[in-house]
């Protein structure tokens, strides 16, 4: 019998299968349904920067104006409760999910800004979840932003959410950045207690016919697991904080792949939402098989055994494989 037990964020897991942020966690019914099919923990729903904001103007607009009175300028934000449950209602979620299951439930936070928002990470705590994930999602467009001016505001956007909090920190990055290892490095020491690897920016799309900016959700695929298996087999060892790989997990391969890799869990959304909640057994029960058959006893011993450190050519996963990749096709008839 394998062992398939992990430690992530200082917390002991069943397996490296976790829930990570998607509708799926915004109905308590659903979430008892992860855990059920296997999911050893799960990833609320993101609370947005724009939510807590927009929530505080509102009430600061009807604090400060008469009855009578109305203020036009409120129309034109958008309606943030019909796109997502509103601040109050995500922390009373939580604590429904926290007293309906037993899996960890790891709240999460998405901005972009240092400022009062940040105080709803120790709302997040005191509602009973049992970490935080803080997930980066920003698209510089400033010609005046330089590369470190960026970098320092996300380190200080982490010390300032780790002064609110005294659960485990996780930062979710997206691979945008001239030097990770260095901003890695840097998010540990600013209090980060693991990195989820990678935010997957969604492109909007042109409608040439309506002449407008159209949103396109598109769902991964197993070959997006490249990209964060490499940074994952990279900074494994390196970086004191626990590594989160998320964006292509569908297949218990791929669940084989981003542990060897370093990997302390593998996060789906995208398989879920795609397969359904079910296929989380599937991929354990493929899990186990390959490990009983490659005579691997536990997780733990998988982990890390294919990271940069620990395999025979440390290059490859360089410049060197970026070569071989060309070369390949030098070979090939045309």
């Amino acid at each position: 019998m394998v062992d398939l037990s992990t430690q992530y964020l200082g917390l002991q897991l069943k397996n490296p299968l976790v829930a990570s942020a998607s509708p799926l966690s915004k109905k308590v019914d659903t979430v008892r349904r992860l855990e059920d099919a296997g999911a050893s923990a799960v990833v609320m729903y993101s609370l947005f920067e724009e939510q807590i904001s927009h929530e505080s103007r509102a009430l600061d607009h009807f604090l400060s104006t008469g009855t009578e009175s109305y203020a036009e300028a409120l129309t034109y934000f958008p309606d943030m409760q019909s796109y997502n449950i509103g601040p109050e209602g995500y922390l009373s979620l939580i604590q429904k999910i926290k007293s309906a299951v037993s899996i960890p439930v790891i709240g999460s936070l998405n901005g972009i800004s240092t400022g009062g928002w940040v105080d709803y990470a120790k709302k997040i705590e005191e509602a009973g979840a049992d970490a935080l994930e803080l997930n980066i999602y920003y698209v510089p467009t400033s010609l005046d932003l330089t590369a470190q001016e960026l970098e320092q505001s996300y380190v200080d956007l982490v010390t300032d959410v780790r002064k609110q909090i005294h659960i485990p920190l996780a930062i979710k990055l997206s691979p945008y950045f001239t030097a990770l290892p260095n901003l890695a490095k840097r998010l540990a020491g600013a209090g980060a207690n693991g990195l989820v690897l990678f935010n997957r920016f969604y492109q909007p799309d042109l409608d040439v016919e309506t002449l407008e900016v159209v949103p396109n959700l598109v769902l991964s695929t197993s070959d997006e697991l490249r990209l964060p298996l490499r940074w994952t087999a990279i900074l494994y060892g390196r970086v004191q904080a626990d590594l989160a790989l998320t964006s292509g997990v569908h297949t218990a391969q791929d669940v084989v792949k981003a542990v060897m890799a370093g990997a302390k869990v593998t996060m789906l959304a995208s398989a879920l939402l795609h397969h359904g909640v079910g296929h989380l057994t599937h991929l354990l029960d493929g899990l186990s098989q390959w490990m009983e058959t490659y005579e691997y006893t536990s997780i733990q011993q998988m982990c890390g055994s294919m990271s940069q450190q620990a395999v025979a050519e440390p290059a490859a996963f360089e410049r060197a494989n970026y070569m071989k990749a060309l070369q390949s096709f030098d070979s090939r008839k045309y």
